[in-house]
């Protein structure tokens, strides 16, 4: 009798519809049902898996989908919160300079999340009290330039991990909440509200433009002083305007002279100068030669079909040494917008766009003249042919006797020195460990390609640094600037490759594959640590001498320590690996070159991880 209950019982439930969980692939899917204006979301189809397909937008790792960054695509409509439920593993949302309108999502309902980042949409209305009760993992909250309104949610300032809080440019009100963990918060603004009365202590630590905008906030670190909320009397409030006049006047003029005066220096560099990335810097480019064909790189459309020689480098040639992303001429190099990108060692780098919609970055290299045009131009189309998923492969090359202009493909999410240091907002917040180490192995592989390919080479690659290692949407790294050292003028070699740093050259002008190895050796004590390298600097000054910290921290059993909070919080499971990966970097810094592994050594120790 029981037995006919059980199966009587079953088929009746059999019956009943169930609710599975979706999908990865079909909650994006219904996600994007319920935005408008999605064509820039076709890779976004049935046909494909998303984290193997490369999806625009979406950040996986080792499958699983863990961000997704729709920033810039002018999507519009409502946000499928439900659809976003169905991603267990999802840290990081970020929908910066979108449309989306009305009141905030229900984002909450994701508690997983570390990175909120609704920057530059048109969302407005108040945010309920406890909306961030339930978020208490988030490190980032980037809310600014909406129209939130109402007070700021007492349940904000309990978040206990909280790093980045920019709520600026909205119509929040009312007092300033009383942080709780405000000594941990690295980056606040709350400029351009309509915020009013004290500014609590445990805020004065960060900067007057931080609060600037809201007259109705006084106490540090603003001038006005919470005491005197007297109005002065009539005549010296005229007075007081005009002399603020004059002295914003003189400030402007002290600025412009300043500002022209350095513009003037040829300063060659301070890495930090990478971190900067003005997308809206459009300047003019010269490319020296006569009189007559000296032109500059402005807006303009260009005819790619006139192309460039394939045959020996002219002196007018811009000469294509790998087709995979078309073809194009000096003439569209000429008339393309520049964007400055930085300055380093080697030259200047700048951001362009072909005609054909290709991004590229022209780099102006000013010390390659150490062999002839024919031995420049062969190994140039040596470079060319290289292919390797962690190599960034030149595209083409213009040959002059001054100066030498290197064309790559642009990577939009730029360099790990900005990403690590520079930005802080989702694309940090996607460095967890097991990122920082999917990206310290593909710096790893592409060394070991590099070290292979140009064996007889005292530095296959010589000029290993964060600045020189780009990511790609996936975390994947590609390496720039390598194999350049037979081209380098030896005057000019030590200031202008990175390799040379290692202490092998300051004690016997030596350098050698094992001098590449202590670059690498760097920059896994930089991923680990998140400290800025002072080796990076010509002047020794600012940042961490990252080889003597760990170095000590070795010596006293204490590098558990060292590890990025950030990481080693975050995975404490983890934390003899990252230890283990810590140690590699700090062997491969070791002072002399034979007590340092080989390449193939250091490379079968991170494998191994």
């Amino acid at each position: 009798m029981a037995a006919v209950r059980i199966v009587f019982l079953f088929l009746l439930l059999g019956g009943l519809p169930l609710s599975c969980p979706l999908s990865e692939k079909e909650a994006l899917l219904k996600l994007k049902q319920s935005f408008t204006h999605s064509g820039s979301l076709n890779s976004w189809n049935a046909d494909s898996v998303p984290c193997s397909a490369r999806w625009t937008g979406i950040i996986c790792n080792k499958g699983v989908i863990t961000g997704l960054h729709l920033s810039g695509l002018q999507l519009s409509g409502t946000i499928d919160v439900e659809a976003l439920i169905q991603l267990p593993r999802l840290r990081t949302i970020s929908l910066i300079d979108n449309k989306f309108t009305g009141p905030i999502p229900e984002f909450n309902k994701i508690g997983v999340l570390k990175a909120l980042l609704l920057t530059r949409n048109q969302f407005f209305g108040d945010i309920p009290d406890d909306f961030f009760s339930t978020l208490t993992s988030l490190k980032k909250v980037y809310l600014s330039s909406n129209n939130f309104s109402g007070n700021i949610p007492n349940s904000l300032a309990q978040l206990s991990h909280l790093l980045e809080l920019h709520l600026d440019r909205n119509q929040f009100s009312g007092p300033l909440p009383h942080l709780k963990y405000a000594s941990i918060i690295t980056s606040l603004d709350f400029s351009n509200n309509n915020l009013q009365g004290q500014i609590p202590d445990s805020l004065s630590k960060f900067d007057a433009k931080a609060f600037a905008g809201n007259e109705g906030l006084c106490g540090n670190p603003l001038p006005k002083s919470c005491e005197d909320n007297a109005s002065p009397p009539p005549g010296e409030s005229q007075a007081n305007i005009s002399k603020l006049v004059v002295a914003s006047l003189i400030a402007v003029v002290v600025f412009l002279m300043v500002f022209i005066f350095l513009s003037a220096s040829k300063r060659r560099e301070d890495e930090f100068s990478m971190l900067g990335r003005d997308r809206e810097e459009v300047v003019e480019v010269h490319v020296p030669g006569s009189a007559q064909d000296r032109q500059s790189i402005r807006r303009g459309g260009g005819d790619s079909r006139r192309g460039s020689k394939q045959g020996k480098a002219g002196m007018t040639d811009l000469v294509v040494i790998n087709d995979e992303r078309g073809t194009f001429g000096l003439a569209d190099l000429m008339k393309a917008a520049a964007e400055v990108l930085g300055n380093g060692g080697l030259g200047s780098a700048y951001k362009a766009v072909m005609s054909n919609g290709l991004s590229v970055v022209v780099k102006r290299m000013r010390e390659m003249n150490k062999i002839g045009k024919d031995g420049f131009d062969a190994e140039m189309r040596r470079l060319g042919r290289l292919r390797h998923q962690n190599i960034l492969t030149p595209l083409a090359y213009h040959y002059r006797r001054e100066e030498k202009l290197v064309v790559s493909e642009y990577v939009p999410k730029g360099s790990l020195l900005y990403v690590l240091h520079g930005d802080r907002g989702a694309c940090h917040a996607d460095l967890d460990w097991e990122t920082r180490l999917i990206i310290v192995k593909g710096i790893a592989s592409g060394l070991g390609f590099l070290h292979s390919e140009f064996a007889t080479y005292d530095l296959p690659h010589g000029n290993l640094k964060s600045s020189n290692v780009l990511l790609c949407d996936d975390y994947e790294p590609l390496l720039s600037d390598y194999a350049f050292h037979p081209l380098i003028n030896p005057s000019n070699a030590s200031q202008a490759m990175f390799a040379y740093k290692a202490p092998e050259y300051a004690q016997n002008q030596e350098v050698s594959p094992k001098s590449d190895v202590y670059c690498l050796g760097i920059i896994i004590l930089e991923i680990m640590t998140s400290k800025f390298p002072s080796q990076y600097l010509t002047n020794g000054k600012g940042g961490t001498d990252v080889v003597q910290w760990v170095s000590s921290a070795v010596a006293e059993k204490r590098e558990a320590e060292l590890i990025d909070p950030e990481i080693a919080n975050d995975a404490p499971d983890e934390l003899d690996r990252m230890v283990q990966l810590l140690t590699i970097g700090a062997d491969c810094t070791h002072a002399s070159p034979q007590q340092r592994p080989n390449m193939k050594e250091a490379i079968r120790r991170i494998e191994e991880i």
